[in-house]
C-alpha cells in the first residue's frame, strides 16, 4: 500500500428520491489516515460512504489518484476499494473461509481453486479479525458479531488502498469493538486510506487520526479528533453535554446528558 493514495471530494452532492441527502462534500483523504465519519441518524454518512466506494451516482467530482471514480470499471474499482456495507448481511449458507475469499475476487482469485498466496491472505486476514476458528462453519450459523468479524476479514483480504467501512463495530463486543478499531488504524499505518463511519465517539476520539462531522447532509466539522469532538459541537449537533477526560495520555469523549 501507498501513503499516496488519495480520495478528493469537490463539491459531492447526492439526492435520493428527488432529496438531497448529502450536499457540497469538500473533503481531501489522504493514505494513511483513519477517518471516522460521525454525525446524528440521518446525516447522509451511509449514502456519502456509498458515494465513496463509486456504488451511487453523485453531483461533483470524486477522484481516487486522479481518475475519475465514476468511470472506473467496476473490476477496476473493486482492486482499489474495499467495502464494508452495514448490517452484515449474507444470504447463503458458505463456510465463512469462501465469504472471506470474495476478498480476493477482484484479484482473479478463484475461491474453488486458491493459490497458496492468496489461501495465505485469507487465513491471515481471519486471524486478524478473530473469525480463523469458525472458518468451516456455514456464515448463516454464526452469531451477528462473528459474521461482522468474517465480513471485516473479507474487506482486509481485499488488501485495497482504500477500505471503507459502515458501522464495523456496531454489533461487537467490547472487547472486539476495540480490537477491529486497532485493526482499522494498523491498515491505515501501513498506508491505506481507511474511512469508518460510526456513532461511538468515544472510539472515534481514541482511534481515528481525523473525525468528518456531517450534519443534515453537509460537513460541520472537518479536522483532528480534539478539535471536532469538543463539547460545544456535541451540543450543538448531537444535542447532549459530553465530557471529556484523559486515561494514559489518550483523550477520551464521553456524551454524557441530553442537552
Amino acid at each position: 500500500m501507498s501513503a499516496s493514495v488519495r480520495l478528493d471530494l469537490a463539491d459531492v452532492g447526492v439526492s435520493l428520491g428527488g432529496r438531497a441527502v448529502v450536499r457540497g462534500v469538500v473533503a481531501s483523504l489522504r493514505g494513511g489516515e483513519l477517518v471516522a465519519l460521525i454525525g446524528p441518524n440521518g446525516a447522509g454518512k451511509t449514502t456519502l460512504l456509498r458515494a465513496m466506494a463509486g456504488l451511487l451516482p453523485a453531483a461533483g467530482q470524486l477522484r481516487l489518484g486522479g481518475a475519475d471514480l465514476a468511470g472506473m470499471t467496476p473490476n477496476a474499482r473493486a482492486r482499489l476499494v474495499a467495502y464494508l456495507p452495514q448490517g452484515h448481511q449474507a444470504h447463503w449458507p458458505l463456510p465463512a473461509r469462501d465469504i472471506v475469499a470474495l476478498g480476493r475476487f477482484a484479484h482473479g482469485a478463484d475461491p474453488a481453486r486458491l493459490s497458496a498466496a492468496d489461501a495465505a491472505i485469507i487465513g491471515n486476514a481471519m486471524r486478524r479479525a478473530d473469525c480463523a476458528a469458525f472458518a468451516d462453519r456455514s456464515v448463516l450459523a454464526l452469531s451477528g458479531g462473528e459474521r461482522a468479524r468474517v465480513m471485516m476479514a473479507r474487506v482486509l483480504a481485499a488488501q485495497a488502498p482504500v477500505l471503507l467501512a459502515d458501522e464495523p463495530t456496531a454489533a461487537l463486543d467490547p472487547g472486539h469493538q476495540i480490537a477491529i478499531m486497532a485493526v482499522l488504524r494498523e491498515e491505515a499505518r501501513r498506508g491505506a486510506l481507511v474511512v469508518a463511519v460510526t456513532h461511538d465517539v468515544t472510539l472515534a476520539a481514541r482511534f481515528a487520526d481525523r473525525v468528518l462531522l456531517m450534519q443534515e447532509g453537509a460537513l460541520a466539522a472537518d479536522g483532528a479528533p480534539d478539535l471536532v469532538l469538543t463539547p460545544d459541537m456535541m451540543r450543538t449537533v448531537y444535542g447532549v453535554e459530553a465530557r471529556t477526560i484523559e486515561i494514559d495520555g489518550e483523550r477520551l469523549v464521553l456524551p454524557w446528558t441530553a442537552a
